[in-house]
């Protein structure tokens, strides 16, 4: 599951996609990652799903 690669309760994962309580930066990044998609695809800010190139 995502929350043990996340390192926290389940409880808190669901906090998280609940609304209840805002995503760390650090822990956002991390669901990116984990998802191969770009923080602000997670955060609804663009439609593109794939993550941006690395420079």
């Amino acid at each position: 599951m995502c929350f043990g690669y996340l390192k926290c309760s389940q409880r808190i994962y669901s906090n998280y996609e609940r609304g209840e309580v805002d995503i760390p930066t650090a822990i956002l990044i991390k669901l990116a990652d984990f998802h191969q998609t770009s923080t602000d695809y997670l955060l609804n800010r663009t439609n593109i799903r794939h993550a941006y190139p690395m420079d």
